[in-house]
């Protein structure tokens, strides 16, 4: 199935510029054909890990590869609770794996998972990762930080406790999937799609140095691939001080819009022992009606019409079980979500004040290289810049955040160049 005309998805993962290794990871699943689609949707997956040696590495790429295999499996699960069950059976994974070996004692990752349904997008969530919508000029953080600092904040019940909190650092966080036999999942959505909303999955080596009054004009401005990467080459200008993942999502076509799916509302919590003994009772009912045809047809006339009873009455228990089961269960949508989400919600448009702040980035980094004597082509730098100035001046702001950003990205890809001749970062 190609979903070229329907969404646009990009990814970028970079190791920044202080650590020798990525323990970030990520995964993308796209729905094979429409029937895939409308039982399990698009799976995107990013993931932050934790602990020495390769242990976070590991951590990382076992939680992507584990949700990402283990969720489309479970057919006869509604959306969440596969995917519940999927990060739980992916938590005892990595949670073994740390056991079993003393390197990797105490390992874990961060995990953040959203699911492109008919009936919306569905996030899953553990750890300080985040996902992000920006929908037009809002910007909403999907999924809460299960680090100390939000933690705090959540519960102050003084002003001193929020001081308190404003001090601790922002790395510390409370929740992730590995260290523990079992992991609490936190579950936001469905929200509506609609045309146009961008999705941003990404780890907090991004969200520690790009705000979120940046990552929504840019998310907004351009495309995912570009976007991606100008929220890395930001990152990593500013110090880039831990491994950095940005892996962004657009709805482009109707097809994906939850008005168009129009799909049968999400529900939780059904019984499943329910749908077994209907089975059984399907199964019964088909018993007797054999049974009664052969009787006739051997001229046993009474235990036939016996048997043909016991299948209608079967037949009919079953009919009602099923009435009963299908009305059971939780029903998602819009006047019922799982989760609080959103937690951060912004307007963030693209105006002369963020535009301005990206054009004195761009003249920092101009008097750097020259001050450093780096050894790069200034040529296409030059030039998205004076692109970007005279789209300024037409206060054509949103062409400018792009020459701007198109300019920084060129920059950036020069240093990284020049590292891979010299052995040195600049920055």
């Amino acid at each position: 199935m190609n979903w070229d005309d329907s969404l646009q998805h990009a990814e970028v993962s970079d190791i920044g510029l202080r650590r020798t290794t990525n323990q970030d990871a990520y995964a993308v699943v796209l729905a094979n054909d429409m029937e895939a689609w409308r039982r399990s949707g698009h799976l995107f997956v990013v993931a932050d890990g934790m602990g020495a040696h390769a242990a976070g590495e590991l951590a990382s790429e076992l939680a992507v590869s584990g949700i990402a295999h283990r969720y489309p499996k479970y057919h006869d699960l509604s959306p969440p609770e596969a995917l519940h069950r999927a990060i739980q059976e992916t938590n005892a994974e990595v949670h073994q794996r740390g056991r079993a070996n003393v390197d990797f004692h105490n390992m874990g990752t961060t995990a953040s998972v959203l699911a492109l349904l008919p009936q919306g997008a569905l996030v899953a969530h553990v750890g300080d990762s985040r996902v992000y919508r920006v929908r037009g000029r809002i910007l909403e953080q999907l999924t809460f930080d299960h680090s100390l600092v939000w933690e705090l904040r959540e519960h102050a019940q003084s002003e001193e406790h929020a001081e308190f909190a404003s001090v601790v650092p922002k790395n510390i966080i409370t929740r992730s999937l590995g260290p523990n036999s079992t992991v609490q999942t936190d579950f936001e959505g469905p929200f509506p799609l609609e045309v146009g909303d961008t999705f941003l999955l990404c780890s907090d080596g991004l969200t520690g140095l790009v705000k979120d009054e940046e990552i929504g004009p840019i998310l907004a401005s351009l495309p995912p691939r570009e976007a991606a990467q100008a929220l890395i080459d930001l990152a990593n200008l500013r110090g880039g001080h831990d491994n950095i993942t940005a892996l962004v999502v657009r709805v482009t076509g109707q097809e994906l819009t939850t008005r168009v799916a129009a799909a049968q509302p999400l529900t939780i919590l059904r019984s499943h022992t329910h749908r077994k003994l209907q089975t059984a009772l399907w199964i019964g009912a088909s018993v007797c009606f054999l049974a009664a045809l052969a009787m006739a047809v051997l001229g046993q006339r009474s235990p036939a019409l016996i048997a043909l009873a016991g299948g209608v009455i079967t037949a009919l228990v079953a009919v009602v079980q099923q009435w009963v089961t299908s009305s059971r269960g939780i029903t998602l949508g819009e006047s019922r979500r799982l989760g609080r989400g959103p937690h951060v919600r912004i307007e963030c448009p693209v105006n002369g004040e963020f535009v301005g702040k990206l054009a004195g980035l761009v003249d920092q980094l101009r008097s750097a290289t020259e001050d450093g004597n780096w050894k790069v082509d200034l040529s296409g730098f030059n030039q998205h810049a004076s692109h970007a100035q005279q789209a300024s001046r037409e206060k054509k702001h949103q062409e400018a955040l792009q020459h701007y950003m198109h300019a920084i990205s060129y920059m950036m890809a020069e240093l990284r160049e020049q590292s891979r001749r010299t052995g040195e970062t600049p920055l």
